[in-house]
């Protein structure tokens, strides 16, 4: 099932919400300073495509908190809104739910991408 889950699931707007990942990686990454930023947003652009059996474990410390405000100001928030979308068109049937639970899953990382690890 999660094979077929996340097939459907690139098919159907999984590569561009991993695309909005790696657009706000890239420009996070023309300053120096917003480079650990663009590449924290490169590795969550992977669960982006493959999201099915996957689960986000969030801890961290004042460093994380300090990175996640910068990054809500950095295309955060935008890719938080485009989540929440998606998730709540899809969890409109029955269908759509795991699908919609996937894109709540990733507005919840969108917001907080730092400290988060994958499991």
């Amino acid at each position: 099932m999660k094979i077929i889950g996340n097939l459907i699931w690139f098919l159907f707007g999984g590569f561009i919400m991993a695309l909005g990942w790696v657009i706000s990686g890239v420009i996070c990454c023309v300053t120096i300073i917003g480079i650990p930023i663009g590449l924290q947003a490169f590795k969550f652009a992977g669960l982006a495509l493959w999201p099915f059996g996957k689960e986000v474990m969030y801890g961290g410390g004042a460093g994380s908190f300090i990175l996640n405000i910068i990054w809500i100001f950095c295309g955060g928030f935008l890719l938080m809104l485009s989540h929440l979308f998606w998730g709540f068109l899809f969890c409109i049937t029955i269908i759509g739910i795991p699908f919609g639970m996937q894109h709540l899953k990733l507005a919840k990382l969108a917001l907080m991408p730092f400290g988060a690890t994958i499991a």
